[in-house]
């Protein structure tokens, strides 16, 4: 299970990006964020069940990480993308080697 951040910056897209392409690639699944903020049951309960999970978050603020702790989702693996030494900017026009770099850092966790 992928979990992205998706906020309003490039990092927080470059969180989402990632997931898609690293879901389309095969590693892995994107799952919805949004619901598990939502507190929907269904949603929560996938996440709490789900063997291997990585949340991805933009920067330090850590939108993705609160919500799964406010629904008592166990944070399993964790990426920010600000230690990574990526700058968060209100810029989305976003670079491939930077979504490459993100990509390289969830499945460096995940290994």
């Amino acid at each position: 299970m992928i979990l992205a951040c998706s906020g309003g910056s490039n990092v927080g897209q470059l969180s989402n990006q990632a997931a898609v392409e690293l879901t389309q690639e095969g590693f892995g699944k994107m799952f919805c964020l949004a619901g598990i903020g939502g507190q929907l049951s269904g949603f929560m309960q996938s996440a709490r069940d789900v063997p291997v999970m990585v949340a991805i978050d933009g920067c330090q603020i850590g939108c993705a990480k609160a919500i799964l702790e406010r629904a008592q989702v166990p944070l399993k693996n964790y990426v920010v993308l600000t230690d990574q030494g990526i700058e968060k900017s209100k810029n989305l026009a976003l670079e491939r080697t930077d979504i490459d770099r993100v990509k390289a850092a969830v499945k460096g966790i995940l290994d």
